[in-house]
């Protein structure tokens, strides 16, 4: 569904640039639930952004659901943006039409495409565990019951693909579970892929996967085959501790170059150069050895 090689993102200002994203490298499967974790000014808000377009890529590879977003046309990408991806916001007002019941703000993405669907808005909105709140205005509904007609707008256009920025970030805990809850549900029951923004790493043992982004890069991955994964395991990768990661994937590109984590490469004195042997089941990257030559 998503498949990013070598993304960059340099964002320019008079004579300043600030480059967000440094040749990331990031693949997710068709159906696959996950979240990316990362600190502040990580640059995964500026990843979903442009998966979502509405941001444009600087240079490197990225394609969604057969998109090509670094040439995507200005009028394919509102095709786009209508027909394959959802995006739910942290902060309500992005999602939300204040002046309009619940019903009528899932209806409003239908009205704008000439497409319609009563009963399927009133669906979305029984999913989502609104039945019966759907008429009422934004002011008689709470936080998470506003969150959740978020979550209901954003399936409305029926899209392949669910992007969601902070979704649990100004909710308590109970109603975190819930949304999350509800993302499962929609994930199994329409096969939608959906991609989780996030900083809170309770959620890494909600998903099927987590990606780790540090300064622009994606650092590490775990591969949640242990459910008894920890919040120190995934705070380690945060914070430079990668040596207590159970389980961490690097990306091999097409022409078998690995991106190896400069935290790893830093702890066995990797600089430049580097060794490498194979056992016949594992290839073991070391520093090198001193040679003869060398002076």
């Amino acid at each position: 569904m998503i498949h990013c090689e070598g993304l960059v993102k340099i964002f320019k200002s008079d004579d300043i640039e600030v480059v967000a994203l440094q040749g990331l490298n990031l693949t997710v499967e068709q159906g696959e639930m996950m979240a990316i974790i990362g600190n502040s000014g990580s640059g995964k808000s500026t990843l979903l952004n442009i998966l979502g377009g509405l941001d444009r890529p600087s240079a490197g590879q990225v394609n969604v659901g057969g998109w090509d977003l670094l040439k995507i046309s200005d009028d394919q990408l509102v095709e786009y943006k209508r027909n394959t991806v959802g995006f739910v916001w942290q902060n309500n007002a992005r999602n939300l039409l204040p002046y309009l019941t619940a019903l009528e703000n899932v209806e409003m993405p239908m009205l704008l495409t000439g497409k319609l669907d009563r009963a399927y808005a009133k669906q979305l909105l029984e999913w989502v565990g609104l039945k019966d709140r759907m008429h009422n205005k934004l002011h008689q509904l709470s936080g998470g019951e506003q969150q959740r007609v978020a979550i209901a707008i954003s399936l409305s256009n029926r899209p392949k693909m669910l992007l969601a920025d902070e979704p649990t970030g100004s909710v308590d805990t109970s109603t975190s579970d819930q949304i999350m809850k509800i993302f499962r549900e929609v994930n199994r029951e329409l096969g939608i892929t959906i991609v989780i923004v996030t900083h809170d790493l309770t959620l890494a043992s909600k998903v099927d996967r987590v990606v780790a982004i540090r300064d622009g890069l994606t650092s590490t991955e775990f591969v949640k085959r242990n459910p008894n994964l920890d919040l120190a395991t995934v705070e380690g990768a945060l914070n430079g501790g990668l040596q207590e990661i159970h389980e961490a994937f690097v990306v091999v590109d097409r022409v078998g170059r690995l991106q190896v984590p400069k935290e790893y490469l830093e702890a066995v004195g990797i600089d430049g150069r580097a060794s490498m042997e194979f056992d016949g089941e594992r290839i073991v990257i070391m520093a090198p050895k001193s040679l003869e030559g060398d002076k």
